[in-house]
């Protein structure tokens, strides 16, 4: 659970949200359990066991002197006189009823101010309940009691029973239950139950907007995370080294930055949702049942243990699938962004059913591992269920047996029943939750694995440092990529003169893009130096290295926005007088201009119609604006027709004057007026000079002119 953990570094900085949504959750959950309870009373009134009041001091009894009295029903009143006595029919130990003297199947005559004597021959039994409820704090009452013997034969005896404290809610209680009468009538059985109903429906609205207010706040805070978290991954990894990007696919990065983190987040939504709110539920209902009777809860409670090491053996085999089911879907994701990038290849050469076969060994991977945790997900609640009704049963029988014994009356027992069922559900709903928490458990782990990964380095005491005046030093470079054991470059050393015009030529493989990927230090070297005036770049801010550089590269890159904003990229200040100036020296205007919303055209994902030589041109014009000393072409003109060429070159003429300019390139109009014309092969430098030199001393230039540069 560690890596779900850290996203509440995302969560914590919220945490006035977050108390909220945990006042409203208890809020919630208390005033359920309080629905729940004031079915008992409504339950007492209407079937005529006794009245609110008598209810309430009952229960008030109980908790105050330790005693359980037992009330007639209307039935037993024919039965002696058992409306003028209080029945006990339990005494606690350690009570104040239990240090008095007062046992069980005593029968409570007289209290306070009404005993049996001269003046009162017999108390309703009404009446001795409400005395001894509203017994003043901290005093003594008398209390006059009929104990039986074996021979049914019984004596009557006064005690001095200790009041104790009433607890500060009994008066609000005492002036809540002052709205009604204390009567017996059908008019006063209706004013109760109107009053128990309209209680209920109060309590069910403020129970719904604590509920809103909980769900509301809690998506909030799950949202503004989940936003953070994507920003900080993003900006992560735009501060990885290149090295890390070049065996990965990067659709496994995407698929973690968009998807993983989404569902990260479900697991946050659920411990802020129904994490909190459900086993609250359970707990106050549990705790309203206890209150009621605690035995029967704890025989209740007995299946916990086992329901949780359930739930905690599906968590982890839901973890394993989960993680093995966000792989294959970042798989999916990879092959359809391959095969749509590439359709045009499969279907000339009528490869559908062969891409079809590759998507589909990966879809039956992910369905493999979703009906996995389908089926662990569907077993869950079944199994707790059978667990729950197994602790309910064992509680109903325990119940009914203390019912049929006198020691709980029926009207508790079903109150009692209901509670615990509700209790169950609560237990049933939350069944899911440990699942859902370990599924985002495993999205965290590959986002975090992402995240926890080293970003490009830079010395603590790295320089600012100096614009190019001088010239560029490679001295003995060697550089072999990540995870490959095959040397790149080998002891390169070069020297390039501020303001000269490199060309650097040779095979595929020879290292001449590599080599210029070291300048920008997409790349660091396994050893050797690049010196700017003498500056080691690597000793240098990346920053200031990087704002010397311009870059054009034969893979075109733009952005989803407009055509300005793709030419001011580099330089996001710019106007757009100078934006138009660069794009008129790249020879882009004259096709920017004539389009409908000229440079407000949005260039997005398919390049609008333009061609590969015009969007090349854009790009062109981006480095122009930027105007670095230092510009990079890696097969700038590739994708550019003749007749852009011609022009294009000459901008490039122009703009490479007074600048230091590293060109890679195939076409011998490109090569052939550099200053210095650097041959490769094989990870080394082999020759240079200028064209007139090479083509008579160099036999590989030779090769190449004949068979490449003069295309």
């Amino acid at each position: 659970m560690k890596a779900f953990l850290r996203i509440f570094k995302y969560i914590w900085p919220q945490w006035p949200r977050i108390i909220v949504v945990i006042l409203s959750a208890v809020v919630v959950s208390t005033l359920l359990s309080l629905s729940f309870v004031t079915v008992l009373p409504l339950l007492k009134v209407m079937t005529g066991e006794e009245g609110l009041h008598n209810w309430i001091d009952r229960k008030v009894i109980g908790h105050r002197y330790g005693m359980q009295i037992y009330l007639p029903e209307k039935g037993d009143f024919s039965k002696s006189d058992i409306a003028y006595y209080l029945y006990i029919t339990n005494v606690k130990d350690q009570s104040l009823a239990h240090d008095c003297g007062l046992q069980k199947l005593d029968q409570i005559i007289g209290a306070g101010d009404f005993v049996v004597g001269q003046e009162h021959k017999k108390i309703a039994a009404e009446k001795l309940l409400e005395t001894l409820a509203k017994a003043a704090s901290t005093s003594q009452i008398d209390v006059q009691l009929r104990r039986f013997s074996e021979d049914d034969s019984f004596e009557i005896i006064t005690v001095k029973l200790k009041t104790g404290h009433r607890g500060f809610y009994l008066d609000y209680i005492e002036k809540g239950m002052g709205f009604l009468p204390r009567g017996d009538s059908k008019s006063d059985k209706v004013r109760a139950v109107l009053f128990i109903v309209v209680i209920m429906g109060i309590v069910t609205v403020i129970r719904c907007l604590a509920k809103f207010c909980q769900g509301y706040m809690a998506q909030k805070v799950v949202l503004v995370a989940l936003k953070q978290l994507r920003g900080d991954a993003y900006k992560h990894v735009m501060d990885m080294p290149m090295g890390l990007f070049v065996k990965e696919r990067p659709s496994d990065t995407i698929s973690r930055i968009v998807g993983d983190t989404g569902a990260m987040c479900i697991g946050v939504k659920i411990l802020l949702g129904k994490a909190l709110r459900e086993p609250l539920n359970a707990m106050f209902l549990i705790g309203w049942a206890m209150v009621i009777d605690l035995n029967l809860s704890l025989i209740f409670l007995c299946g916990a243990p086992f329901a949780l090491c359930l739930v905690a053996m599906f968590g982890k085999k839901v973890r394993r699938a989960t993680t093995k089911s966000l792989v294959a879907s970042s798989q999916i994701l990879g092959k359809l962004q391959e095969t749509m990038k590439g359709l045009r290849i499969v279907k000339v050469y009528n490869q559908q059913g062969h891409e079809y076969k590759a998507f589909e060994v990966l879809n039956r991977r992910l369905f493999k591992q979703s009906l996995k945790i389908s089926k662990i997900d569907s077993a869950t609640t079944p199994v707790l269920e059978i667990f729950g009704l197994a602790a309910l049963s064992a509680a109903i029988l325990a119940g009914a047996h203390w019912m049929q014994s006198g020691s709980m009356d029926g009207s508790e027992f079903i109150m009692l029943l209901g509670l615990l069922g509700s209790a169950a559900e609560a237990v049933r709903k939350t069944s899911g939750i440990w699942n859902k928490i370990q599924q985002s458990n495993a999205a965290a782990e590959r986002v975090y694995a992402v995240m926890d990964r080293e970003t490009e380095s830079e010395e603590p005491s790295a320089v600012v440092l100096s614009p190019l005046k001088q010239k560029i030093e490679f001295r003995d470079i060697v550089f072999t990529y990540p995870g490959s054991e095959q040397c790149v470059l080998k002891g390169v050393s070069l020297t390039v003169q501020a303001g000269h015009n490199v060309a650097i030529v040779g095979p595929n493989g020879s290292g001449k893009t590599t080599l210029i990927n070291l300048i920008p230090r997409f790349y660091d070297a396994d050893s050797g130096s690049i010196l700017i005036d003498n500056q080691n770049i690597y000793d240098g801010t990346l920053k200031s290295l990087r704002d010397q550089i311009g870059l054009v590269t034969q893979d075109v890159v733009t952005f989803n926005d407009t055509i300005a904003s793709n030419i001011a990229y580099a330089k996001p200040e710019a106007t757009r007088e100078e934006i138009i100036a660069a794009a008129k020296r790249a020879f882009a205007h004259e096709f920017i201009d004539p389009l409908p919303e000229g440079y407000d055209t949005i260039i997005g994902e398919h390049g609008s119609g333009l061609s590969g030589g015009q969007l090349q041109r854009i790009v062109i014009a981006r480095a122009i604006l930027k105007g670095p000393p230092i510009l990079i072409f890696d097969e700038a003109t590739s994708q550019v027709d003749a007749d852009s060429e011609a022009k294009i070159h000459k901008a490039v003429e122009e703009i490479m004057k007074d600048r230091t300019s590293f060109v890679i390139a195939h076409r011998f109009s490109t090569i052939i007026t550099a200053d210095v014309i650097v041959v490769m092969d094989g990870g080394q430098i082999i020759a240079q000079g200028q064209h007139d030199e090479l083509i008579k001393s160099c036999r590989l230039y030779q090769s190449l002119y004949e068979t490449q540069l003069l295309k």
